[in-house]
């Protein structure tokens, strides 16, 4: 009997099998993870929340939030139980992750339940990072730019602003206010934007240093 797969990925996993050679079809393994399809489960959520906050279903948005979050959950803690881990696990997980919220603070910020300020912040440092982890690769080689405590913290942070916008938002379609919640969404908010800059500066520094101690190993193999 052959191996089970969730809905979402079922026709990526099958174009991938139909379509690939024979000699790259081992390349393939590296999908069937159970983390990694659990991972790929959460980028095939990211157009259903879109489109289910553009249709002003914010408690459809909100149910399908809290499932994007269960998989970044569970891929983790199957990729430790399981040992299944992978390469191209460690390098998607993170993809889904930024793509998610990304996605989902343009798309709020569209329908003005974020401020663009907040936006703009989360999107310019996810850029930066990006730019800075290219440069170091073309400069030195180096593929490892893991999140530090900081970035971590400013990933929950985000996840605690949409959330609450979400929850806020849902609410609100029922005529309810609660005050307790807008206290939260302002204080996610700037959590955010604080954990934001820490994390940009943070990974600024780390990319300096790592650049400075490979210019002084590159100076120091060409005095000999």
């Amino acid at each position: 009997m052959g191996k089970l797969y969730p809905p979402c990925c079922t026709i990526v996993v099958c174009c991938f099998e139909t379509f690939m050679p024979d000699a790259a079809s081992q390349r393939l393994n590296r999908f069937r993870t159970a983390p990694n399809l659990l991972t790929l489960s959460r980028i095939c959520l990211a157009p259903l929340l879109v489109a289910a906050i553009l249709d002003n279903h914010y408690a459809l948005g909100f149910g399908l939030f809290v499932v994007a979050g269960l998989t970044d959950l569970l891929d983790g803690l199957l990729a430790r139980l399981l040992k299944q881990y992978t390469m191209l696990g460690q390098y998607l997980d993170p993809v889904a992750d930024k793509l998610l919220l990304s996605t989902l603070f343009l798309v709020l910020t569209y329908k003005e339940l974020i401020p663009a300020r907040v936006t703009a912040m989360v999107i310019g440092r996810d850029v930066g990072i990006l730019l800075v982890a290219a440069i170091l690769y073309a400069a030195t080689g180096r593929r490892e730019f893991r999140p530090s405590l900081v970035g971590k913290g400013s990933t929950l942070a985000q996840l605690a602003a949409v959330a609450a916008v979400l929850v806020q938002a849902m609410l609100l379609d029922h005529h309810i206010a609660l005050r307790w919640v807008e206290i939260c969404k302002q204080w996610a908010f700037w959590a955010t934007m604080a954990l934001v800059i820490a994390s940009g500066l943070q990974y600024a520094w780390i990319a300096a240093r790592r650049g400075g101690a490979n210019g002084h190993s590159a100076n120091g193999h060409s005095a000999q």
